[in-house]
């Protein structure tokens, strides 16, 4: 077993799906994993210290698991079977351990709001890990070149500003709609 921590939730721009990515304690390798908007959420929230007004479904559960006696051990991800990631919530109840089947989703949110550790099978890291460091963040083509850098800011003078001068002078405040776009064809 691997001991990972929340790194982030991202957000696909494009599909708005989410993905919670964990990474490992003692190394730079990640492991993203699709989840639902419900559970991004929830464990967005806890990770940030929001306490709802009304228990979620993880806060309902994390209270029953308390009420009958146990207590949250650790969370552990335990497989990774056609795609789909399966997990397992590790209670330890009046001296014996009860591991139950989750969505890891549902027990990573579980794990922020009790504070538990997660760790990861060394066979799904291995087989979905990805490692990230800044050699390979240089590289990545949609990162500028020297954006950590300094650069001075470009000098604004009469002559880089006359485009935008000309193109206010053409403007007829007095009448928006002279010379540009219409709302009728008359």
């Amino acid at each position: 077993m691997i001991r990972v921590v929340v790194d982030s939730i991202r957000v696909s721009l494009l599909t708005q799906h989410r993905v919670v990515v964990l990474r490992e304690t003692d190394s730079k390798r990640y492991l993203p994993i699709w989840i639902g908007p419900f559970e991004a959420d929830a464990i967005a929230m806890a990770i940030q210290g929001h306490e709802p007004q009304r228990p979620m479904t993880h806060d309902l559960l994390k209270m029953t698991i308390g009420e009958m006696g146990g207590q949250i051990s650790h969370i552990f991800v335990n497989d990774l079977q056609d795609n789909t990631f399966f997990a397992r919530i590790v209670i330890e109840q009046h001296g014996r351990t009860v591991e139950i089947d989750a969505r890891p989703s549902d027990a990573i949110a579980l794990a922020t709001r009790t504070e538990v550790p997660i760790y990861v099978e060394n066979a799904v890291l291995d087989q979905a890990g990805v490692f990230f460091d800044e050699e390979e963040q240089a590289n990545v083509p949609d990162a500028p070149a020297g954006e950590n850098e300094s650069e001075p800011e470009p000098e604004l003078n009469d002559e880089s500003m006359s485009i935008f001068r000309d193109f206010i002078n053409t403007l007829d405040l007095d009448n928006p709609n002279k010379g540009g776009e219409s709302s009728s064809n008359s």
